[in-house]
């Protein structure tokens, strides 16, 4: 059984289009009014029709995240076996749920999303700084999710199968806008199968409520606090391999190499004395042989990707 979670937020003009194209497949329909000030849940409630339909209503805006969460909580407590959530904006297909849940039912993922990169036309109405915003947050999530073959990481066209919902620490995942990026850690320290499907993007004249400009920082640091909780659970706590011993030990030797170079020019600059052979190259050796150590491990980060569903043996 299939349940689509549709949190809202300021949706009144698109959202009745959304819920009239989701197919039969679906069995409930979780629409989420976030505290809108437009009373979108309202409307759906007075103005839609179909008996799969159910309106949650947050008292207080929680986010993107937070309201896929109740979503999710309430899609379990119905008894679904998988949740997809699409975002009441109208930029989302609700016809290409069948595709996107395939690689779940197939037994080929834990997780899926959408990916609007994969064919080249289907970007061309993607206005040009959310495009290259898309890039450099799609970059930042492979290295803090660890899922470095996957792209378009902040699409909301998802599926998960429930089992696995059922094991996240829904509670502890981000409830903002990083919400999908945030996911996708999760999902790696779990061990997760995370599959992309192609999918088109629509573009009409809505307003997105994501800003590069307010983002950027704090993404920034979510995606470093993220890259490095995941590089302790998984090279430290649940695996030491040589992998690991390639990440401490280049670590120590570039910060030794980049601290020890830098003090002795410092003191060549303040002082006018050339530093000696010997200095340069023990801090230029270090460096590099870190950064040697450093490529090693990346190389066998990119192969470590999770690669058997959990949920069959859930």
């Amino acid at each position: 059984m299939i349940a689509a979670v549709v949190p809202c937020y300021r949706e009144r003009a698109s959202i009745l289009g959304v819920l009239k194209k989701i197919g039969p497949e679906v069995s409930h329909i979780i629409v989420v009014d976030d505290a809108c000030p437009d009373g979108t849940g309202e409307r759906v409630r007075s103005e839609c029709a179909d008996p799969r339909v159910l309106v949650l209503t947050h008292e207080a805006n929680q986010g993107v995240g937070g309201a896929t969460l109740s979503g999710y909580a309430k899609a379990i407590e119905l008894g679904a076996d998988i949740i997809v959530k699409l975002d009441g904006d109208g930029q989302m297909n609700p016809e290409m749920i069948a595709r996107l849940v395939r690689p779940i039912l197939e037994g080929r993922a834990d997780y899926a999303k959408g990916n609007r990169f994969f064919r080249l036309q289907g970007i061309s109405g993607m206005p040009k700084m959310r495009l290259v915003g898309n890039v450099i947050l799609s970059f930042a999530s492979k290295v803090s999710s660890g899922y470095w073959k996957i792209f378009d990481p902040t699409n909301g066209f998802t599926a998960i199968h429930v089992k696995l919902a059922k094991i996240l620490p829904l509670d502890q995942i981000d409830k903002s806008f990083f919400f999908e990026s945030d996911m996708l850690y999760h999902l790696n320290v779990n061990r997760a199968v995370v599959a992309d499907v192609p999918i088109d993007a629509i573009y009409g004249n809505e307003t997105s409520h994501l800003k590069i400009s307010r983002i950027l920082l704090p993404f920034a640091w979510k995606h470093m606090n993220n890259l490095l909780k995941r590089l302790i659970i998984n090279y430290l706590f649940r695996d030491f391999s040589f992998a690991s011993v390639q990440l401490l030990v280049g670590m120590v030797l570039i910060a030794f190499g980049t601290i020890f170079g830098g003090i002795n020019w410092y003191e060549s600059v303040s002082t006018g004395i050339v530093a000696v052979t010997g200095v340069i190259v023990l801090a230029a050796l270090t460096f590099s042989f870190g950064a040697i150590l450093l490529l090693g491990f990346l190389n066998h980060d990119i192969q470590n990707q999770p690669q058997r569903p959990l949920y069959p043996d859930l």
